[in-house]
């Protein structure tokens, strides 16, 4: 059963920061291109951040871009968000999405890559990040 799990969320104060794990098992991790998401209470799921199969390739939304870095480590079937300057507007649950379809070229690069309804092949259960005094 393909699994994706995620770990390392919790209660942070602002300006602190966490490192999300997302660990997948029971398929070809590498082949996939991976995407974080996260969604607060009564608000929709969105994309922050997309990392190709090979990291060549990463790409983030501009509310995130300048202190969360995606990363990946293939031979632990792991990936990884590295979030800095927490505010109290990111607090929510974060997912991690995998994908084995489109373009190379288009990989992380093409918006519907940060859209939950473009069909990702597998998802995390998520792990709640919460920024508070």
């Amino acid at each position: 059963q393909p699994r994706l799990v995620e770990s390392g969320g919790g209660l942070v104060q602002p300006g602190g920061s966490l490192r999300l794990s997302c660990e997948a098992s029971e398929f070809t991790f590498a082949h996939f291109t991976i995407t974080w998401f996260r969604q607060a209470p009564g608000k929709e799921r969105e994309g922050l951040a997309c990392i190709s199969g090979d990291s060549d390739i990463t790409n983030y939304v501009d509310s995130v871009k300048r202190r969360f870095t995606v990363s990946r480590d293939n031979a632990k079937n792991t990936a990884y968000l590295e979030m800095n300057n927490l505010k109290p507007e990111d607090t929510a649950v974060y997912y991690c999405a995998a994908d084995q379809k489109g373009a190379p070229n288009m990989i992380c690069r093409s918006y519907w890559y940060f859209l939950p309804s473009y069909g990702y092949d597998y998802w995390g259960q998520g792990t709640q990040v919460t920024v508070s005094v």
